[in-house]
Formats: C-alpha cells, structure tokens, sequence
C-alpha cells in the first residue's frame, strides 16, 4: 500500500454529501442545480452517428482546442496547440503539478483560503508546499504582496483559484498584473502560475483579473462542470505554453489517454454557439438572495465577487464538530470553513444554488444551531478541531 495514499484523508465535502436525506438542506456540494441544454447533446450525438466515438489525438480534437483558444485568446496562448483537452479540470491540475514541479527541488504556493485539492495532490505526490493565507482581517481579498513576499529561490509554481472557491473573492485587473511584473522582475527560472479558472464565467465585479492576459508563465486551467451544469461530462482543458505543453499532453496520454470524444463534441457545439456565461444572471440574482437570506439570518458573510458560495461566520472554533451536528440535529449540510484554510476556521461554506426557500431556512438553522452552540461552550471555549 502506497503510505502517501494510506495517510492522506478523503473527501469531508464528500462525506458529509453522502450523509443526506430526502429531507436534507444541502447547501454543501459545489453543483450547479440547473439542467444543461441538450441541445448541445443531440448535435453531438448526430455527429456521433456519423463518424462513430473513436479514441481522438491524446491532446484532444483540434477544432475544439482551436475554438478555445480563441475564445480566451490569451496572448501567446492563443493558438490550438496550447491547449490540452482532459477529463475535468481537476486531471488538468494533477497533469500540470505533476508536469512542471520536480519533488526533489521545487515548490509550490498555493493561495488560501483554497478546494483542498492542491495540497492534497503536492502531498501525494511529495512535492514541498507552502501556503499563502488570506485572513478576515482584509476580508479574505487575494494579497499580492504576500504571494511576492513569501517568494523563494525554489518556488517554482503558485496557485491560485479565482473567482475563489470557497470565499467567492476575485483578483483584480491590477492585482494580475502586479502578480505578473512581480514574477517577471525576479528574474531566473520561470515561476508558473496554475490559474484556477473554473468559476471565470460567474462574476459579478466587471474588474475579474486574468492572468494568461498579462503573464505568459500561465497554465489556465477551466472546464464546463460550472459554467454549463456539466459536472457529470468531466470535460476540462488546460491552456499552457509551448514549451511545456508537449510534455503535459505525454503525462496526460499515460493518465487518460484521452477525453471522451463524445464530451468533446458536446464541448465544441458549446464554444460554436459562444454559450459559455448564460447561467450568470441566474447565479448574480441567488447571490442576491442568498446575501439578503444571510442578514434575514443575523449572520455575517464574505460577500462574493464570483463563484456560487456564500461563508457564513458561525463563531464555533470547532468548525468541523459544528458542520457534523449541524447535519445531525438541524438536517442543513455546510462545509468547515477550516478544510479551505486555518483562517476560515468559525465559519462554513454555503453554495447558494438551493431554491430561494431552502436557502433562508437553512440559514435560519444555521443561524439557530451557531447560537445554540455558543451557549452550551464554557469560558474560555474549546481548543478547537
């Protein structure tokens, strides 16, 4: 048994997800509610029909990487052979933590609060990793100067998801580009930024930085599973340079071989029609909702500027111990806020993709369970958890 494996947790969003009833409030897993247009299916299917569902090129159908580089058109990444198609954005961060960092030599950064996959993949794969923590004392906004600060001679990648996820904040235009010149500056070896796009279609700020615009270090990385409803097709990419392109698509061929042909039509009729942000009015009137069911709730949130999450400060330093018996006595799912970052710790993840009612009811017992809590914790309170 590999001893990596063995001593590395699973899933607590997942754990907690497969605890649910029929009655359940799931405010938890990070899933589009919306139903996908199957138009997009059946021009797929009628291609299908026709050329049958072969095995395609390891890096993916070229009309599609053509058409998704165009439609980012980062400059010098803009061209078809920049672009890898993979099953999901999370095989797309793997193949390029795994491509461009040597375990024995470099390091990673990674900007919290974060999707505990970054970590978990360093650890796994036993490369050395630091973090760069954004607190509540500034809101939770991405700190450029403190990813420059904690720069070191092996730091060889950053990265960065934004929108975020779990806080919802967005590096800004200036953000990027300070985050680019800064890099740019140190000189030597190239330090790669894996930008985590997966939420770049749901933003409610018009200043949403980018950083393939402005560095041109960058592997972007995004998918369909949130901009489309199509977490269920695992169809991602990544956008990376030439010179290290080649060498993700061989890590990729031996990992996957290669995505489905047939989401990878379904994919390309989706760029075809330029349908990519028409789930976003529909996720900026929740976010309204959800902020307006928040302050019904007496309860204090990090207002997102993108992204489809909502976190609530509950206060119960044991935010682990709250979210299993907010489960348990109050039926609402919410995620420990301390499995993004020890910063988040006292407050919980929300994804606000519920029915308008089922968010205010499940604030409301959020809210009731948080209060009920601090009553029962003695001076002085627990240690934590």
């Amino acid at each position: 048994m590999n001893p990596a494996i063995k001593n590395t947790s699973g899933s607590l969003i997942r754990a907690l997800h497969g605890k649910r009833k029929a009655t359940t409030i799931n405010l938890g897993i990070g899933e589009p509610s919306l139903s996908p247009n199957v138009e997009y299916f059946e021009r797929a299917t009628r291609w299908v029909a026709e050329h049958g569902c072969r095995y395609s090129t390891n890096i993916g159908d070229h009309d599609l990487r053509a058409a998704i580089a165009a439609h980012y058109a980062y400059p010098g990444l803009n061209h078809a052979d920049n672009v890898c198609i993979m099953a999901g954005s999370q095989e797309a961060v793997y193949v390029a933590m795994r491509t461009l960092l040597d375990p024995a030599r470099d390091e990673v950064l990674i900007v919290e609060p974060a999707f505990p996959v970054y970590a978990k993949i360093a650890a796994l794969e036993g490369i050395p990793f630091r973090r760069v923590t954004a607190t509540a004392e500034t809101g939770f906004a991405i700190d450029v100067d403190a990813i420059l600060g904690a720069l070191q001679p092996q730091t060889r990648m950053i990265v960065l998801c934004s929108p975020s996820n779990p806080t919802g904040r967005v590096l800004s235009r200036a953000g990027a580009k300070r985050l680019a010149d800064g890099l740019t500056a140190r000189g030597g070896p190239p330090v790669y930024v894996l930008h985590d796009e997966i939420y770049r279609e749901i933003v409610y700020t018009d200043d949403a930085g980018e950083l393939g615009k402005v560095y041109p270090h960058t592997v972007a990385i995004n998918s369909l599973s949130k901009s489309n409803a199509l977490t269920g097709l695992r169809l991602g990419w990544a956008i990376a340079p030439h010179d290290v392109m080649a060498q993700m698509v061989k890590m990729h061929g031996w990992v996957t071989s290669c995505a489905s042909t047939f989401a990878q039509r379904i994919a390309y009729a989706i760029f075809e029609a330029d349908d990519l942000a028409g789930h976003r009015p529909w996720y900026a009137a929740q976010c309204r909702l959800a902020l307006d069911a928040a302050r019904e709730a007496g309860l204090e949130a990090i207002e997102p500027e993108g992204a489809f999450y909502l976190c609530l400060r509950v206060g119960d330093p044991d935010t682990i111990g709250f979210a299993h018996s907010l489960l348990e006595e109050r039926d609402v799912i919410a995620i420990p806020g301390d499995i993004f970052a020890a910063s988040l710790r006292g407050w919980v993840r929300t994804s606000f993709v519920a029915p308008a009612h089922a968010l205010r009811e499940g604030y409301a017992r959020i809210a009731a369970h948080a209060r009920e809590r601090a009553a029962l914790v003695p001076a002085g309170g627990p240690s934590g958890g």
